[in-house]
């Protein structure tokens, strides 16, 4: 399948769902996620944003610095914001993550690591998220709370095997799947699942789930949902794992969704659309610092190109 034929995809998938939507509830739940959402809720995604981000770029610190190559903090939040912005306006929600990636690698003049640090930062968080979501879905009622059971055990089972894994030795062979189980399984052992690593992962990834969560949780409250927290949090944590699957920025799988887990509990799937749609709208408007860090970083080549061109000139002539 090419490149091309997902990026289709996406867009197709997206447009299909939203087509679907406005066809079983028409356009007011989606007009009606723009007009409710207010200043107050705009400025909590942001604040709530900055914690998320930093606790996200704090995680991926000490998995780059456990593949040996080491990432300043601040260079950390800022290249975050800027791939978080390009995720939620770009096709795929991963651009900008392979382009923090590769800025990072050419910094340190190991793109191939740099890369590996930012699979294994966004697969450790993730692994943390439904470990999390699992937890929550076990206790509390959910459209799927019945089947959270089989869940949960085959999530125990999975992780026995890793940790086996990652103990047992691979043998010394020297095919390219060999050589691909070696290089994992030493990950797993010597970076997420390093003594020192693994908590400062863990507690990143928790504290940025649960920035993610309240998040959704203000957009249901500002969309009218007339339901407690407690009743909302297994339903935040639901969709937030239907949001990885690839899409435009995420919508559409969002807004999909959201209204189904809503109307299963009674909700109503038209509140659910507007709660997702005030929830992206939040999601979106908290990411623009990331649009400043990008033209920050176009400025700064620009000028850097700009400074290279005259000596090369000068060179020339001398030669």
């Amino acid at each position: 399948m090419t490149r091309t034929t997902l990026r289709w995809g996406r867009w197709v998938g997206s447009a299909a769902i939203f087509a679907v939507l406005i066809w079983r509830l028409g356009t007011s739940p989606f007009l009606d996620g723009l007009r409710t959402i207010d200043a107050r809720a705009l400025v909590a995604a942001v604040l709530l944003t900055v914690l998320t981000t930093v606790c996200s770029a704090w995680r991926w610190k000490i998995v780059a610095g456990g593949l040996g190559v080491d990432l300043p903090l601040p260079a950390a939040v800022a290249a975050y914001y800027r791939s978080m912005f390009l995720n939620v306006t770009l096709p795929g929600g991963v651009v900008g993550d392979v382009h923090r990636g590769v800025s990072h690698g050419r910094d340190v003049s190991d793109v191939g690591r740099a890369l590996w640090a930012v699979a294994w930062e966004r697969f450790a968080g993730q692994i943390v998220q439904l470990v999390l979501t699992v937890v929550v879905l076990l206790v509390l009622p959910s459209p799927v709370h019945s089947f959270m059971p089989l869940v949960a055990i085959a999530l125990v089972a999975a992780a026995c095997c890793v940790g086996l894994a990652a103990r047992r030795r691979p043998g010394a062979g020297r095919s390219a799947w060999a050589k691909l189980r070696r290089a994992v399984a030493g990950d797993i052992r010597e970076v997420v699942l390093a003594r020192r690593a693994w908590l400062g992962i863990a507690l990143a990834s928790a504290l940025s789930v649960s920035g993610h969560t309240v998040t959704f949780l203000i957009a249901a409250q500002t969309a009218g949902v007339p339901a407690p927290a407690s009743h909302l949090l297994p339903l935040a944590l639901l969709v937030m794992l239907i949001m990885a699957v690839p899409s435009v920025g995420g919508w559409g799988p969002r807004e999909g969704g959201t209204a189904w887990a809503f109307g299963a509990v009674g909700l109503g799937a038209s509140r659910g659309v507007t709660t997702a749609v005030v929830y992206g709208v939040m999601v979106l408007v908290a990411t623009l610092p990331g649009a400043g860090v990008l033209v920050v970083s176009w400025v700064r080549r620009i000028r850097a190109g700009a400074r290279i061109q005259p000596r090369i000139g000068e060179k020339a002539e001398h030669a």
